[in-house]
């Protein structure tokens, strides 16, 4: 191989070896770990959708999101990623005239008609 200069070299060249071998080994526990994650994420079922959104629609980075209408949870008419909202905001945000969707029709849901 090669000669060591020193006792005090070949010291520190072995404990290099074993450290790099600690990082090799808890490397591959990271990866079994991040694989059995995985796979416990994949077996869960995804979570309920809220029981009602609003979806807004983008005007530009400097200007205001503006209400694009109220949907049910889940409804697949709803633009973008709508925000979960409670029955109450649903109610109010109906009552302040944004508009109900009429593909999934909350309005008519939540006891109010246009």
């Amino acid at each position: 191989m090669f000669e060591v200069a020193s006792p005090r070299l070949a010291a520190l060249l072995f404990l290099e070896r074993v450290q790099r071998a600690d990082l090799a080994r808890t490397q591959r526990w990271i990866e079994q770990e991040r694989k059995r994650a995985a796979e416990e994420a994949a077996r869960r079922p995804p979570p309920p959708p809220p029981d009602w959104v609003i979806a807004y629609v983008r005007r530009g980075a400097d200007k205001p999101r503006l209400p694009e209408g109220v949907h049910i949870g889940g409804c697949t008419m709803a633009p973008g990623e709508p925000e979960a909202i409670t029955r109450e905001q649903a109610l109010a945000a109906l009552a302040e005239g944004v508009p109900a969707c009429a593909f999934c029709r909350p309005d008519s849901e939540l006891g109010v008609l246009e």
